[in-house]
């Protein structure tokens, strides 16, 4: 993983943790599921947490484009999965508390894929000799 992203990753993962004694304290409004976040009760902690989520989210398309320009090739790195999974995961927890089931759905679907992404490239190779 190049400098850059693991700083990039790294500094969203903890802005991300350093919020959660703000956020983890509230409970659900009645009509979170209301189309705009204050006026359905969130605090401006989990407010937060959801534009931290999106950042992540969308700094995974912006790693894969630096990526991409740089070898002048279309490539995805290892950093746009560990993004899409922390991103995912952040946006996620964001709907649940919200309240809201379509981007709670479409987040919950996509962690599956971008954990079993990394699973793969974690995956120790085997080595050529022993084939």
């Amino acid at each position: 993983m190049k400098p850059i992203y693991l700083v990039i990753f790294v500094a969203g993962l903890a802005a991300g943790l350093a919020l959660i004694p703000f956020v983890a304290h509230t409970a659900v409004a009645p009509g979170a599921a209301q189309a705009d976040a204050q006026k359905a009760g969130l605090p401006m902690g989990w407010i937060a947490f959801g534009f931290l989520g999106q950042a992540l989210f969308t700094g995974r398309m912006l790693a894969q484009w630096i990526s991409t320009e740089r070898k002048r090739r279309s490539v995805v790195p290892v950093v746009f999965w560990w993004l899409s999974l922390f991103g995912g995961l952040f946006l996620a927890i964001y709907f649940l508390r919200r309240g809201d089931p379509v981007g709670s759905v479409g987040q919950l679907a996509g962690l599956v894929v971008y954990a079993r992404n990394l699973t793969l490239i974690l995956r120790p190779r085997p080595s050529p000799e022993s084939s």
